[in-house]
């Protein structure tokens, strides 16, 4: 979306990338952005949170809890679903991993990150901190949505083909924007933020082998150090002004064959917003499946009494998507974790195609190690999708052959949830009272629901108290 320009000077020659960045989060206030962003951003934050509740019914919620806790220092803000009170950047750390564990968060599709994840734990924590309004908060975390987009805009997919995870390294500046912004740091000092972000942020796929928990800590990680590094640069720290383009800057080590476009991090910024682009998943899995994951829900109904006719099912995917997903087939083909099952191309579409859905419940233990699902599976080989519209939409596809030479496909150009085919403000609030249900009763998530739908114009530690007594 096009809005009224903020007037900033971010072309000049003589600054650097997060020099222009700086300037403009500087000047901006609750009032200089569009309606249409705080619209956008309540819905995200109602549906991080309904996630943050449902990680508590997943067995990494307890342990992860623990060892934050066990290292974190004494204070007062508020951890999603606990009673408990933490350090401001322990707590958001801790937000960080319940919103982001499931995997069931929004995704810029081109930038392929988790926006609200980057920027939302950071803006939660540091608001309560500081006593910010609600529209502060909210202002907070649209600037540190559109720096984590915008980052991974720039690189054009390179975080995932070195193999980074893409939110675990925008997390640390987007985080850093966040907090100095809410900290009240000046320009200059919200640009050496990103540069000692620069020294924090990494995040390797190294889980995907094992189906670890690590990825589900990466952007609460971001957190705690964007925090770390606002307060480090507000007491005079000395850091580099050019994280991003500079020599061995972020671009320089993090990306191999792949060139950056870095007028995709500035050009725009207080134009266009492209966190207004951003989707929710209405599926627990990688957004990266969601096109072939989609057409086997279709394709169900068509192959319910036709399961053991099927010889081979072919899922159609975006080729740079396929080494994440995909690869190699035959780990994706036998998982034995949710997360595992989550990263495979091949299980989900066999489980969509048998149940006709895709929930929590598709990746519970006892669903994961179903014979019938299992066997499928192993039929399923993935291909690169001709006609995706890859990274603009997830696009993907199915065809199923059967034993006796038929065939049946069925291709989704546009993913649920995205474009214009996104979820709606009733879908999403019905998506936040599902998973909220996870945690608490359904009257308390309905008044969780009121409260955090009709928390502007509130400061942010009325509204969290508000929560907090939900846990209790």
């Amino acid at each position: 979306m096009k809005t009224t320009p903020i007037a900033i000077q971010t072309n000049a020659s003589d600054l650097s990338l997060a020099q222009k960045l700086a300037k403009y989060v500087f000047i901006c206030t609750p009032q200089s952005l569009p309606a249409e962003a705080f619209a956008k951003a309540e819905l995200h934050l109602l549906d991080s949170f309904g996630l943050a509740l449902a990680s508590y019914s997943q067995d990494y919620a307890a342990p992860s809890l623990a060892g934050i806790c066990a290292a974190a220092g004494q204070g007062d803000c508020f951890v999603i679903g606990s009673t408990k009170r933490l350090a401001p950047r322990d707590a958001a750390f801790a937000n960080g991993l319940l919103m982001h564990g499931l995997d069931f968060d929004d995704t810029h599709l081109a930038s392929i990150i988790h926006a609200s994840v980057a920027s939302l734990p950071t803006a939660l924590a540091i608001s309560e901190q500081a006593d910010a309004t609600w529209d502060e908060m909210l202002c907070a975390y649209i600037l540190g949505m559109e720096v984590a987009i915008r980052i991974g805009a720039s690189v054009q997919g390179g975080f995932h083909h070195v193999g980074f995870h893409a939110t675990g390294i925008v997390s640390h500046f987007s985080a850093a924007v966040v907090a100095g912004k809410l900290l009240g740091l000046d320009a200059a000092q919200l640009c050496a933020a990103q540069g000692v972000a620069a020294s924090t942020t990494s995040g390797v796929q190294a889980f995907l082998e094992e189906g670890a928990w690590t990825k589900r800590m990466h952007p609460g990680w971001g957190a705690l150090a964007g925090i770390t590094a606002a307060h480090m640069v507000q007491a005079g720290f000395v850091a580099p002004t050019r994280p991003y383009e500079g020599r061995f800057g972020l671009y320089d080590t993090h990306l191999h064959d792949t060139k950056p476009l870095p007028g995709l991090l500035v050009d725009t910024f207080g134009h266009e917003w492209r966190m207004l682009e951003t989707a929710i998943k209405p599926y627990p899995i990688c957004h990266f499946s969601h096109g072939c994951s989609e057409a086997a829900i279709v394709l169900s109904t068509q192959v319910s009494e036709r399961i053991d006719e099927i010889a081979e099912i072919t899922a159609w995917l975006p080729e740079p998507t396929l080494h994440i997903v995909a690869e190699p087939p035959e780990v994706k083909q036998k998982v034995t974790t949710d997360y595992e099952a989550k990263f495979s191309a091949q299980f989900c579409v066999a489980m969509c195609l048998l149940k006709g859905r895709f929930g929590l419940k598709e990746l519970t233990p006892e669903a994961l190690i179903d014979q019938q699902v299992q066997a499928l599976t192993r039929k399923v080989i993935c291909k690169a999708d001709p006609e995706s519209q890859f990274p603009k939409y997830f696009s993907g596809g199915v065809t199923i052959t059967f034993k006796d030479g038929s065939t049946l496909s069925h291709q989704v150009p546009v993913n649920k949830g995205a474009g214009d085919r996104a979820m709606s403000a009733a879908d999403i609030q019905e998506k936040f009272l599902a998973n909220a249900q996870l945690k608490l009763s359904p009257a308390q998530a309905a008044e969780t629901l009121k409260i955090l739908m009709n928390a502007r114009g509130q400061t942010v530690r009325a509204v969290v108290k508000a929560l907090a007594a939900m846990a209790s």
